[in-house]
């Protein structure tokens, strides 16, 4: 829960939701704010913060600002923003981010593009 502290003391106005343990949400999810997955989603979703908890696992099309991930993750992947996968987490499917954080002990599998907004492409060729 130290990102989820973390994020509220940073977004004070930002609201939270939670998807609780147990619970399985199969379609569209869109929200503002930070959602946390303790259960499971299915289907899309998408919005400003996702925080995927031990616990959750989402198998979505999703696309995000922020993504923390510390439980599953299966689909495609789209996080304008920075993407954090923790120790704890998997992920796995079509990702792109514009910048990536990983924990030593997270999985990581599948077709991954990070790049950087404004970055020059380095010219190997050597010409």
């Amino acid at each position: 829960m130290f990102i989820t502290e973390r994020y509220r003391l940073q977004h004070p106005q930002k609201k939270r939701f939670i998807i609780e343990k147990g619970l399985t949400i199969d379609g569209t999810v869109s929200f503002r704010g930070q959602l946390i997955v303790n259960g499971a989603v299915k289907g899309t979703l998408a919005g400003d913060h996702i925080t995927i908890s031990e616990e959750g696992v989402v198998a979505a099309e999703t696309r995000a600002s922020f993504v923390t991930i510390g439980g599953i993750f299966r689909g495609r992947l789209t996080v304008s923003g920075k993407l954090v996968l923790l120790s704890t987490g998997i992920c796995s499917g079509n990702i792109e981010c514009r910048d990536m954080e990983l924990e030593p002990g997270g999985t990581l599998n599948g077709k991954i593009n990070c790049h950087q907004v404004g970055k020059r492409k380095v010219d190997t060729t050597g010409k």
